[in-house]
């Protein structure tokens, strides 16, 4: 392999149309072309390793525990005792490695697309998923999500928690973000089981978010939308949790902090009772916006 140039040029993050911010001072570790998109790691003074996906940031070392751990936990807490998860992309591997916090999880089956993220992540995102991808209770699938989730259907296959930490919907992310997939989804769920994901850009992306959510409400019977700063994104971020019974708004301060603290779970560096049930409220604007 090459020497990789070095980046002299400021990266840009791209909010919107017309808006975006740019990363100063970064220098270019890798650049790979899959089959499937362009792969990129940067050292960065700001956010550390800092890996992109054509061009849009997914995830940086200093900064990820933001999005991964509000990802997994906010309905990883509220499960009396996950023991099986299905991750649909999160090859870097912040969400498995989150999950694997979690005692009683036995299996991680996490389904990526693109084989050259986890190669990418196991080279330079060490940070991120702490060996995770190579732990023996996750069990990685190289292939399309919507196929993986297909194949399942009548197998017998179910799990407590399916965790969607995808690219934003477009291009192959599209049908993943759609009620078929999410049907899909809520029939491989056990008793008690929840979906998690991401929506997007709470004022950038706001018919992207209100489409997601209302095509869960089409499908689940509880959908938790709810909202926190993630600061690589540069906005106020939305995710949701959708389940036909687990509820993680009814839990208080005190029971999710009881609940961390008797599953040992340690590292966290966002996530606790206070924030968890604070990012389910949601201001004026937003609760208009997704009636």
């Amino acid at each position: 392999m090459t020497e990789p140039p070095r980046g002299t040029e400021p990266l840009v993050e791209q909010l919107a149309g017309d808006v975006g911010y740019c990363i100063r001072g970064g220098r270019l570790l890798e650049r790979v072309r899959t089959a499937h998109q362009e792969i990129e790691v940067w050292d960065t003074p700001r956010f550390g390793r800092l890996f992109r996906i054509d061009g849009c940031a997914m995830t940086s070392e200093r900064d990820e525990f933001h999005y991964h751990e509000n990802l997994a936990h906010v309905a990883a807490v509220p499960h009396p005792a996950p023991t099986r998860a299905l991750i649909i992309g999160g090859g870097d591997g912040g969400s498995a490695e989150e999950l694997l916090k979690h005692p009683t999880m036995e299996r991680i089956v996490l389904v990526e697309l693109d084989a050259g993220v986890i190669d990418v992540a196991r080279r330079h995102l060490q940070a991120v998923h702490l060996g995770a991808l190579d732990d023996p209770r996750v069990e990685l699938r190289i292939g399309d999500g919507l196929e993986y989730v297909a194949g399942c259907q009548g197998t017998g296959t179910s799990f407590d928690l399916i965790v969607l930490d995808l690219t934003d919907p477009v291009g192959a992310s599209r049908p993943l973000y759609d009620e078929p997939f999410f049907r899909g989804c809520k029939a491989l769920l056990a008793d008690g089981g929840a979906l998690s994901l991401h929506l997007g850009s709470a004022h950038f992306q706001r018919a992207q978010v209100r489409s997601i959510v209302h095509r869960l409400r089409a499908v689940f019977a509880l959908v938790r939308p709810y909202f926190l700063y993630v600061p690589l994104y540069g906005s106020l971020w939305g995710f949701a949790v959708a389940s036909n019974t687990l509820d993680p708004a009814l839990l208080t301060p005190d029971t999710i902090d009881s609940r961390i603290v008797a599953r040992g779970i340690g590292r966290l560096q966002h996530y606790n009772g206070a924030v968890h049930c604070a990012q389910f409220a949601l201001p004026n604007n937003l609760r208009a916006s997704l009636a």
